[in-house]
């Protein structure tokens, strides 16, 4: 499957730091210090990116982070303020659940999972990380597989050959 490639540079984009993870080598003189940081983006409408960046120090690695989030930006998709249906999400021992909530509820969510909520711009959502971990990078990776396998009403009328929801409704109404 070609994924079509979204353009940051048209967004206005947020970040938030996530996690960070320091990892140390013990080495003749000591030890040196490396950091990877867990970064997720977003314009707190449609589209959010997580990546992880890699480097001596927090601010190099927060750049490289946010630089490789913008590259991979999914777009997520809405029914209102809410997911469109319930969904699962897996990577690693990871597994999130995401189900729509009525408008009022906000985002019932762990640190991660609402992080990515609220830079993708939903504002009503009931979460619950499944899985056998509570690793920040597995369960970022879990709900951003659970986004990019979302659809809406009119993208599974499209598949099925139906009329879209749409015109269902003009033509009950009119």
């Amino acid at each position: 499957m070609i994924k079509k490639r979204i353009d940051a540079k048209s967004l206005e984009l947020t970040e938030h730091v996530v996690a960070i993870n320091r990892v140390s080598k013990v080495v003749k003189g000591g030890k040196r210090f490396k950091f990877a940081v867990l970064v997720v983006v977003g314009d707190g409408d449609r589209y959010v990116g997580v990546a992880i960046g890699k480097a001596k120090e927090i601010s190099e690695a927060v750049r490289k982070g946010i630089d490789k989030a913008k590259k991979d930006l999914v777009e997520l998709k809405h029914a209102g303020g809410t997911v469109p249906h319930p969904i699962q999400g897996q990577f690693g021992a990871a597994r999130v659940l995401l189900k729509p909530a009525p408008a009022g509820t906000g985002i019932i969510a762990g640190g991660v999972v609402r992080a990515i909520m609220e830079r993708g711009g939903v504002k009503d959502v009931v979460t619950k990380v499944v899985g056998r971990t509570s690793n920040p990078i597995n369960v970022a990776w879990a709900t951003l597989e659970a986004l990019r396998n979302s659809r809406t009403v009119d993208e599974i009328f499209k598949l099925r050959g139906k009329k879209t929801a749409g015109t269902l409704t003009e033509a009950l109404n009119g």
